[in-house]
């Protein structure tokens, strides 16, 4: 993502799906950073600050806080506070696992059951920004929880069989999905960090994750509040499924 942040805006509008007073529920572009980081590249959460400053002038220095994260080559939606009240009500929303989240991915293989829960233990490896799937005993290991739902397969001359799975996590750990669907033999496409055949392609692949909706209490109103995004259907491999 290079440029200004005033070119990127001026480029390409922000997909907004809701906002209000107190939040913004946008969709994060693929291979975008949710913050800023060493890169130097334009983030979401950037981004989304001077959206504020161009929309609401009269707001010298508006407030956007960042609730929760998705890995940078994972598009998709997201919410962000417009206030300190409303981020500390997401926040803790998350905390008491009231916040849900729903991803779709494409998977190398085929799961054995069409419905089940992935349960495991990972332990992050910050100096190579990983994770792995270790015992319950592990110091400092956290666990993850999903549960997915298969939607469909198909045959593919390249690949294999891929599968379109939908997810609901129940856990935010770091790298999660693409850590449990590895270990558990249906290692996520694109994915060049836990699957073998992207890893010796020594190449940058779009991986095919997807976070398609969230629900939350509202930190105003109180009132249950459902979001989704529909899946970049003309990318592939995404484009395989009919659905």
């Amino acid at each position: 993502m290079k440029g200004t942040i005033l070119e990127i805006l001026k480029d390409k509008d922000i997909k907004i799906i809701h906002e209000d007073k107190h939040i913004i529920v946008a969709e994060k572009p693929p291979k975008m950073p949710t913050q800023s980081d060493k890169t130097g590249d334009i983030d979401m959460l950037s981004l989304l600050k001077e959206y504020l400053k161009k929309n609401y002038p009269a707001a010298k220095n508006p407030y956007i806080g960042l609730v929760h994260r998705l890995d940078r080559p994972v598009g998709g939606l997201m919410v962000f506070a417009k206030t300190r009240e409303a981020n500390a009500w997401l926040s803790e929303e998350i905390r008491t696992k009231r916040f849900k989240k729903e991803y779709y991915a494409v998977v190398c293989g085929k799961p054995e059951k069409e419905k089940a829960e992935l349960r495991n233990y990972l332990l992050k490896l910050r100096t190579v920004n990983m994770s792995k799937v270790v015992t319950k005993d592990t110091k400092k290991a956290k666990e993850a929880i999903l549960e997915y739902e298969l939607i469909d397969s198909v045959d593919t001359k390249e690949y294999g069989i891929l599968s379109l799975v939908k997810i609901f996590l129940k856990t935010g750990r770091h790298h999660q999905i693409r850590v449990q669907f590895s270990y558990n033999g249906l290692p996520l496409w694109g994915d060049n960090k836990y699957n073998k055949t992207f890893v010796k392609m020594r190449k940058w692949t779009q991986i095919a994750l997807w976070a398609s909706s969230i629900t939350f209490n509202h930190p105003k109103n109180k009132n249950l509040c459902r979001f989704e995004s529909k899946l970049p259907y003309k990318e592939y491999p995404f484009s395989l499924f009919n659905i």
